[in-house]
């Protein structure tokens, strides 16, 4: 879908590095090796965005470190576009229909640092959930997502990762 109307794969990888998680930061050179493309791509899809407005720029001794501009007025839509391209949005709707009482639905792992991996991990936290359903949760949410998902279940909340929902 997002890829389809954004052609460059490199800016459509920065957008979800950068709008995923709004915490997540990161420098030319260590995008470019997480990512396995040139410094120049990377240099350039980042003067893009950053001469856009979408990401702000911070000199950090020898190096400049980007991350998401929160105060740009299309943070939130960016941000709410990364998720359904993920299909964190149907997560969170499929977790919620009969898996109990869910406290917390949780983003861990790759993905919650921003690296589109193929894998998303999902901690469910709750005292009484339906570890039946789980069994059944996965093949489809992954049919409807079109991507790997991983769920784990827990009565206490990671210690880290991305809260998508929170009761």
């Amino acid at each position: 879908m997002l890829d389809s109307l954004i052609t460059s794969k490199t800016r459509l990888r920065l957008l979800v590095k950068f709008f995923i998680n709004a915490a997540n930061r990161g420098h030319m050179r260590g995008l470019a090796d997480e990512f396995n493309e040139s410094t120049n791509a990377i240099r350039r899809e980042l003067n893009n965005l950053s001469d856009a407005g979408y990401l702000e720029k911070e000199a950090q001794r020898n190096r400049v470190s980007y991350r998401a501009n929160t105060q740009h007025p299309l943070f939130g839509s960016l941000q709410d576009i990364v998720h359904k391209y993920l299909g964190l949005d149907r997560i969170v709707e499929t977790v919620l229909q009969r898996m109990g009482e869910v406290d917390q639905v949780i983003l861990t792992g790759d993905y919650a640092e921003g690296r589109d991996t193929g894998t998303i991990e999902v901690t469910i936290v709750g005292p009484r959930l339906n570890a039946d359903y789980l069994e059944q949760l996965a093949p489809k949410v992954e049919s409807i997502i079109h991507r790997k998902v991983a769920f784990t279940l827990s009565n206490e909340p990671p210690g880290g990762g991305l809260v998508l929902f929170e009761q």
